[in-house]
């Protein structure tokens, strides 16, 4: 099982480094609302006497990054198990959850290649890591990030058939993640309603916890955040193994 595991892991990331186009296309949006959002609106920040907004929006742009990447290879299943090398291993005598943890953690480290990129992009734009000491930690968050929206995707993935309901989810499901995750904005002093919803939305800990990792500033709490990622990363690889295995070929 082990075996299988790293087989797919490593196909997944040369199959990912051969589409150069796609990792430098999937740079456009993360660097755009970094540029746009972080000096468009950061006047504005500094005059409501909450300091440097590139400090506080460099976390949310670097996990904006993270799960655009991740839910993308966690929906090519769809693609793979109809059109691609999906289709010949699922019909191989091996565990369909070793496939499944194999793919997932083969685009989670593309997806976190792709989170340290856009740090790297944040810093020229002017954000400063405060606490050094705790960069293996943020790589760690950035990780469970990471595998838990590729193991969403792959279970999503696990129950459609074709490629026509990606749209919905990106409009219904990431956007809403990502906007209401305190990526754009603080999550202190919001309507009841929407610090609801964020303590309900996965992303908001992942986004939590690289802000704090990164620059001190945290709002649940960095044991908080690092407890819930890792609980709902778990229980989202068992529910995209479970569906993985459903598939039919």
């Amino acid at each position: 099982m082990t075996g299988t595991i790293y087989i797919l892991w490593l196909r997944q990331i040369k199959r990912a480094l051969r589409s150069k186009a796609r990792i430098i296309g999937s740079l456009g949006q993360p660097v755009l609302f970094l540029v746009a959002l972080g000096f468009g609106f950061g006047p504005i920040f500094q005059k409501a006497g909450a300091g440097n907004y590139i400090e506080f929006l460099a976390p949310g742009i670097i996990s904006m990054g993270i799960l655009f990447t991740s839910m993308f290879f966690g929906i090519e299943t769809i693609w793979d198990k109809k059109f691609g090398f999906l289709k010949e291993t699922l019909v191989a005598p091996v565990s369909r959850t070793a496939i499944m943890i194999g793919r997932t953690l083969g685009g989670a480290t593309m997806s976190v290649f792709q989170g340290i990129i856009v740090l790297l992009i944040s810093m020229i734009a002017g954000f400063k890591i405060n606490e050094w000491g705790m960069l293996p930690l943020t790589i760690i968050f950035m990780a469970l990030i990471a595998i838990l929206f590729t193991a969403l995707g792959t279970a999503i993935a696990s129950l459609l058939e074709d490629m026509h309901g990606f749209q919905l989810i990106m409009n219904f499901l990431v956007m809403p993640l990502f906007f209401l995750s305190g990526a754009l904005f603080p999550l202190d002093g919001v309507p009841k309603a929407l610090e609801t919803i964020s303590h309900l939305n996965p992303l908001a800990y992942g986004v939590d916890g690289i802000r704090g990792t990164l620059t001190g500033a945290t709002h649940f709490g960095i044991a908080t955040d690092l407890a819930v990622l890792a609980i709902i990363t778990m229980l989202l690889l068992g529910i995209g193994s479970y569906l993985f295995k459903k598939i039919q070929v």
